[in-house]
């Protein structure tokens, strides 16, 4: 049997979605835009992100939160984990909102990223910086 949905509470909850979450072809387009109004983090283990994470993405994984290491009040920090099925992001950014950073979730994770073909930076590139420049490299 089909329920029909209260439009009101449909609309508070898109607005709500569209609030607070973004696709990665959005932040791609964000990142390359290079407007300085954003912080990209990344909330999977240490050794997940070395092997590769979005350009210039932070590493803050769960064991660290309570740090809030390079999240910044006056951007938006927008948190990724690794799947659409991962809670990691989603518990990140209730932490986080929760001690005054404004956040949004990237929808699929890191998985959905590299299903796009998204350029993907690895950690070994990080030490490779020159004249403030960070080498990426495109997904195989």
């Amino acid at each position: 049997m089909t329920r029909i949905h209260d439009p009101a509470k449909a609309r508070a909850f898109f607005e709500d979605k569209l609030a607070f979450t973004t696709g990665p072809i959005e932040l791609e387009r964000w990142i390359k835009a290079r407007e300085n109004n954003l912080v990209v983090v990344d909330v999977r283990e240490a050794e997940d992100f070395e092997k590769g994470h979005i350009p210039g993405a932070i590493n803050l994984p769960k064991n660290r939160w309570d740090s809030l290491q390079g999240l910044s009040k006056d951007k938006t920090n927008v948190v990724y984990c690794y799947t659409q099925q991962c809670h990691l992001a989603a518990n990140a950014c209730a932490r986080f909102a929760s001690r005054g950073y404004p956040v949004m979730e990237l929808e699929g994770g890191f998985a959905t990223w590299k299903e796009y073909e998204l350029d993907i930076e690895e950690e070994s590139a990080n030490r490779l910086r020159k004249g403030g420049q960070t080498q990426t490299s495109l997904r195989a």
